[in-house]
């Protein structure tokens, strides 16, 4: 059974930085492919960051590019997301995403089968 967790969530000002941890477990994270993505109430998930499974290809929504980071640490089998100058509108619940199939994920949700349950990010104005 493979698990996700997601941890790093709060609540922070305009300008904050937070990183968020996706601590996986059941399976080598490096046999994995991995997404963070985002959801607020009345929204579609919206793709934020993906990672190859050997970390060489990386990917950004074109809202956060130049100011989220995605990284991998297989020997700790965690994947994180750093989040600088963050604003009002990345408020959202944060997701991770786990791919056993693609070396790449990529942007789309139903390319991932496993998702963690979500941490809440909150940027105040």
């Amino acid at each position: 059974q493979v698990q996700l967790v997601e941890s790093g969530g709060g609540l922070v000002q305009t300008g904050d930085s937070l990183r968020l941890s996706c601590a996986v477990s059941g399976r080598t994270l490096s046999t994995y492919s991995m997404g963070w993505f985002r959801q607020t109430p009345g929204k579609e998930r919206e793709f934020v960051a993906a990672i190859s499974w050997s970390g060489y290809t990386t990917s950004y929504g074109d809202s956060v590019t130049g100011r989220f980071t995605i990284s991998r640490d297989n020997a700790k089998n965690t994947v994180y997301l750093q989040m600088n100058s963050l604003k009002p509108v990345d408020t959202a619940v944060y997701y991770c995403a786990a791919s056993p199939k693609r070396a790449y994920g990529g942007t789309d949700p139903p390319n991932y089968e496993y998702w963690g349950q979500g941490t809440q990010v909150t940027v105040s104005s």
